[in-house]
């Protein structure tokens, strides 16, 4: 059987992360927000715990920024696409022109 909600040890320990962590993730990600109980506790559903899985991913394993990581929960950012398709182009046309140049200093040497 499916628990409706889990606790911050809970969560905790599913995931891996600290609980400093999570509470900081909720500050930082407003797509994660549990709900507290009356006593002030967080009440994470499953949604959100897949989230925290999703976002820990993202930074840990796939190396994103927390800025990358709210675009990709925005839909923003392709998660999947290479990482050239998500430069801007006046970034990549800077990046061919530095190419360019250290080829070109490398045939002088």
């Amino acid at each position: 059987m499916k628990k409706l909600y889990y606790s911050m040890g809970e969560v905790s320990k599913l995931t891996g992360l600290a609980p400093h962590v999570l509470r900081n993730w909720e500050k930082s990600f407003d797509e994660l927000s549990p709900k507290k109980n009356s006593a002030g506790n967080r009440a994470y559903k499953d949604e959100e715990v897949e989230l925290i899985f999703r976002i820990k991913e993202l930074l840990m394993e796939k190396k994103f920024t927390t800025a990358g990581v709210k675009k990709v929960l925005r839909g923003e950012l392709d998660p999947t696409a290479p990482i050239s398709e998500n430069v801007p182009v006046d970034v990549k046309k800077d990046l061919t022109e530095i190419k360019v140049f250290l080829n070109e200093l490398l045939e002088k040497l």
